[in-house]
């Protein structure tokens, strides 16, 4: 990785925004470079994210972006597998990766005056990695017994699994990250090297660094390890727009559990898919209100008050790629039915879809919600993925640092409106996990 090499390029490389202490480059191979500084410690966190995940999948590989993922600590011909860890421990630092549905990131938490490492192996293994079968034969039994223990072995993870793939038909949030067991059972070494060969490339990546660095000299570690990659033909996803929902769908998982189990789903948008600006606000607000804390609605009302749930809870994420729910999850208690539940969570909707919520109370959910936002800023980590999360959607890391801002300007009004736009019975998708031991008459 010579100099000189990088030379022919600095023209084509060009900073490109700098506010409140975060740095935006972009190398001329498509590479992203962010920097967020963050002196409070000596520590860095070192991130490298690829737009790729199990949204990109299609039937037949499902599971691929994670299998990749494993493979991607099997080494390359310069760091054969083993000698990454043993770099990383020997320099006091820890490392680990994620993937999700919409992206697959690998990170490093490091002292000050050791993350460039950091930089030294990302950029091998982007284009590097030696993929062996025998590696391949490994780590797939390996990522097989994580399903089993995990989804198959875990009635509720099951439930969940199935009631997804029975809410989206065309959407491809119908699979498992995890990948479905018979596609893991056919996958091949040349299936995952075509994937890593297709998506690992400079230009579908995001660097990010947040902590204790000069911006400068990111920069310039930048251009000495990653610039010399050359950038990849990335195929466009073609859309996979969910089908409209004909009624509402209601699946029973009959598998050995202890306790039943209530999921609830509502087809809403995302802040990559919404068709007006504000509804993902006015979404998160209202699931914080139903469900997200212990003086939410529920909290308050059916498990203290009416004492029909053990568990109640509201969900709504709106950074995805496509359409996502907004889900209500509970268990009943002791002496009460999935059905009394169910009715419960209705009536709730209905409350939203009727009365608009008071100030009072909406301000206090705002302020929860702020709170947490504001909470999750003091971790390195969090700070890394507000940036990167947005990023990886095609969305500008600004959209995390306005969210406060839109989160405050929600209006009961605006609750109440997307409330009875997207909560209607015929969109519904409910799972109920009854244990079959209860089926068979047993206790």
């Amino acid at each position: 990785m010579a100099w000189k090499w990088i030379a022919t390029v600095v023209g084509g490389i060009l900073p490109v925004l700098c506010i409140a202490h975060v740095h935006i480059y972009h190398l001329s191979n498509g590479l992203t470079l962010i920097v967020k500084e963050d002196h409070r410690a000596p520590v860095v966190f070192s991130s490298m994210w690829y737009r790729i995940g199990s949204s990109y999948e299609h039937s037949g590989i499902t599971g691929i972006s994670h299998v990749l993922e494993h493979m991607m600590f099997r080494g390359t011909p310069q760091y054969p597998a083993g000698q990454i860890e043993q770099m990383i421990s020997q320099k006091g630092g820890e490392q680990n990766a994620m993937t999700g549905d919409d992206q697959t990131v690998y990170y490093q938490r490091l002292s000050t005056e050791q993350w460039a490492i950091s930089f030294v192996l990302e950029a091998d293994r982007m284009r590097h990695l030696s993929l062996a079968q025998a590696d391949f034969s490994k780590e797939i039994q390996v990522v097989m017994e994580e399903r089993r223990l995990r989804t198959e072995d875990n009635p509720q993870a099951v439930t969940m699994e199935r009631f997804m793939a029975s809410a989206f038909v065309n959407n491809p949030y119908h699979h498992p990250t995890v990948g479905w067991m018979t596609d893991l059972q056919h996958m091949t070494v040349q299936d995952v090297r075509r994937w890593y060969r297709t998506w690992y490339a400079p230009n579908n990546a995001i660097v990010i660094v947040v902590g204790d660095v000069k911006p400068g000299a990111v920069w310039a570690l930048a251009q000495k390890y990653f610039a010399p990659l050359k950038a990849a033909p990335l195929p466009k996803p073609k859309p996979r727009t969910e089908i409209a929902p004909l009624g509402s769908v209601h699946i029973n998982v009959q598998v050995p559990a202890k306790l039943p189990l209530l999921i609830m789903g509502y087809p809403v948008p995302s802040l990559v898919t919404t068709p007006v600006s504000w509804q993902p606000y006015a979404l998160e607000v209202l699931s914080a209100l139903l469900g997200g804390s212990d003086s939410s609605r529920f909290t308050k009302t059916l498990i203290r008050g009416q004492a029909i749930a053990s568990v109640a809870q509201s969900t709504y994420d709106p950074y995805t790629l496509y359409n996502h729910l907004l889900m209500l999850v509970g268990i009943p208690a002791e002496n009460h039915t999935v059905s009394e539940l169910k009715n419960a969570f209705l009536q709730q909707i209905n409350r939203l879809q009727t009365h608009p919520v008071s100030m009072d109370e909406l301000n206090r959910v705002k302020a929860q919600v702020v709170a947490q936002n504001m909470y999750e800023k003091d971790s390195l980590m969090n700070q890394a993925m507000n940036i990167g999360v947005p990023e990886s959607l095609g969305l500008s890391w600004r959209v995390e640092e306005d969210h406060v801002r839109r989160i405050a300007a929600v209006t009961p009004e605006q609750i109440q409106q997307v409330a009875k736009i997207y909560l209607i019975q015929n969109h519904l998708t409910t799972a109920v996990l009854t244990p079959s031991e209860k089926i068979h008459g047993k206790k």
